[in-house]
C-alpha cells in the first residue's frame, strides 16, 4: 500500500483509480501520457490527489523518467493498457477510425511527428507496402499502397473517409458495415 507505482498509458485513467484505491497514504503514483486529453485528465486527477504525479511522455521512457524522479529501482509494479482507447476511436478529429470522417492523423500526441496525412502523401509506394503487410497485415498491400499512389497524384488525401474509399477500390467492403 506505501509502494511507489507506474500507469505508463493513463489512458482515462481507469487503471490509476484503481491503483490509488488501494493505495495508503504514502502511496505513489507516477501516471503517463502523451495524448493531450488523457494529460487533462490525469492533471485534474493529481489536483485531487497528492500521491499522483503526472508526466508528459511515452511508457518507452520509463527508465528515463524513474531516473529524473530518482525512483529508478524503487518502483514496486508497472501497468501498461498498450494501444488505441476508445475514446480516440470515438474522436473523428483524432484520425484513428474510419467510421467517422475526419482529419488523417493518427498520432498518440498531436503535437509531435507527423500525422499520418503526411506520411501517406509522401512515402514511397514500396514503404508503404511494406508498413500495411507488416502492420495491417493485409495481403493487398502492393495493390493498397499502388491505388494511394496513384490517387494521391491528383488529390492530396487528408481525410480518413478519402483513404477509406481508395482502400475500397481494392478491398470492396464484404456485408454491412
Amino acid at each position: 500500500p506505501d509502494g511507489i507505482y507506474v500507469d505508463g498509458t493513463y489512458g482515462r485513467g481507469g487503471h490509476s483509480r484503481a491503483l490509488l484505491d488501494s493505495l495508503g497514504p504514502h502511496g505513489r503514483l507516477i501516471v503517463i501520457d502523451r495524448d493531450p486529453r488523457a494529460l487533462e485528465s490525469a492533471h485534474e486527477l493529481a489536483a485531487r490527489d497528492t500521491r499522483v504525479t503526472v508526466i508528459k511522455g511515452s511508457f518507452g521512457e520509463i527508465e528515463r523518467i524513474a531516473v529524473d524522479l530518482a525512483i529508478l529501482g524503487k518502483v514496486d509494479g508497472i501497468v501498461l493498457d498498450l494501444g488505441v482507447s476508445s475514446p480516440q476511436l470515438d474522436d473523428a478529429e483524432r484520425g484513428f477510425s474510419f467510421l467517422r470522417d475526419g482529419p488523417l492523423d493518427m498520432r498518440m500526441d498531436p503535437e509531435s511527428g507527423f500525422s499520418a496525412a503526411d506520411w501517406i502523401n509522401s512515402a514511397t509506394e514500396a514503404d508503404m507496402a511494406r508498413v500495411i503487410l507488416r502492420l495491417g497485415e493485409d495481403r493487398s498491400a502492393r495493390r493498397i499502397a499502388r491505388a494511394i499512389c496513384n490517387a494521391r497524384q491528383t488529390q492530396k488525401i487528408e481525410r480518413t473517409r478519402q483513404l477509406a474509399d481508395i482502400i475500397e477500390t481494392v478491398l470492396p467492403r464484404r456485408g454491412k458495415g
